[in-house]
């Protein structure tokens, strides 16, 4: 057991108190059958398919808010990567950076959050390592995580796939968690109950796989929606349109955003997911989704057609406006 209350760099020195942190906290949170914290490398046996391998890292500031904490938010970032790429996820590495003189109350209880929340996504944990870092040289921690996931052969999705005439779906209301960090930190004098969306999207994912239209799908995370849509136009050559009245944004986000005169378009999400389709099948994902508890208020809100290569937002008054490319962080880091 440690003894200790918070870490030191002794916890990083590779000796005795290190081995403690060790057994003391991740193994005994993430043990499994194929986590040898004794070796350099471990086998896995992934069932057949193509291989999916996905890499991120993970700095957010309160490091527990709403709706989840770093932990958690690490497993949920690291396999919606894959499950939007068609992919099942299976194995996790997972990599600490550990501020010293973080409580070691608080780093058991994000641990305890990471291995709950692989367990319900279905993956393991199954390589690792951490290190100390000296005080004011860290936000406490900091996660580093590897993804490997098993996709069908036949399934191809991309960027390359997407066509004029596709029709652009988000499966749920946009800028949930960047607003709940900034409210969890109490910033300029603002409070509130809203919890971030950060949730596994592999149930939102595999519903539309069957869809022979489905053309490409992507998380959007840090930049939020715009940012994808922004890469859509810039990959396709294409003019992606998008109508605000049909984008589902959740009316205390909009307050916010309002008062602090952000856009919550720009505003990360960390269990939406945006998806492009043929036209003939966008009711039909539609419909998909919102049989799912979280896509429940899925909607069509756009469509990718001939023009330049640029984001077009039909306003709710009737007008239209380019929205452009996100330059600066509308807020500190939050994923």
């Amino acid at each position: 057991m440690i003894q200790d209350t918070h870490v030191s760099l002794a916890h990083g020195n590779g000796g005795r108190r290190m081995r403690e942190l060790i057994d003391g906290i991740f193994s005994r949170h993430l043990a499994n059958p194929d986590l040898d914290t004794h070796a350099d490398a471990v086998r896995i046996n992934p069932p057949a398919g193509d291989l999916l391998f996905t890499t991120d890292g993970f700095t957010v500031q309160p490091l527990e808010f709403p709706g989840g904490d770093i932990g958690s938010l690490a497993v949920h970032g690291t396999v919606n990567d894959l499950a939007v790429s068609g992919a099942v996820p299976r194995y996790l590495a997972l990599n600490a950076f550990i501020e010293e003189g973080l409580e070691l109350a608080l780093l058991e209880r994000i641990v305890a959050s990471l291995a709950r929340t692989a367990r319900d996504c279905g993956v393991r944990v199954v390589a690792g390592d951490t290190k100390v870092v000296q005080r004011g040289q860290g936000g406490g921690i900091y996660l580093a995580t590897t993804g490997i996931g098993v996709r069908p052969p036949a399934i191809d999705l991309g960027l390359h796939q997407i066509r004029p005439g596709d029709r652009i779906l988000v499966s749920g209301p946009v800028g949930d968690h960047g607003v709940a960090v900034m409210l969890a930190r109490e910033q300029f004098g603002m409070r509130g109950d809203l919890r971030s969306d950060a949730a596994s999207v592999l149930d939102l994912a595999q519903a539309l796989l069957p869809l022979t239209g489905l053309r490409f799908m992507r998380d959007p995370t840090r930049g939020g929606l715009a940012t994808v849509l922004h890469e859509i136009a810039l990959a396709c050559n294409l003019e992606v349109r998008v109508q605000e009245t049909r984008i589902p944004v959740r009316d205390p986000v909009r307050s916010v955003c309002e008062i602090l005169g952000y856009d919550p378009l720009y505003l990360a999400c960390e269990g939406r997911v945006v998806a492009v389709i043929a036209p003939e099948q966008a009711d039909s994902a539609q419909a998909a989704w919102q049989v799912l508890p979280s896509g429940r208020e899925a909607a069509i809100i756009g469509i990718v057609s001939q023009g330049n290569p640029l984001l077009v937002l039909e306003t709710e008054l009737g007008g239209s406006r380019v929205l452009e490319e996100l330059e600066d962080d509308p807020l500190p880091r939050i994923c």
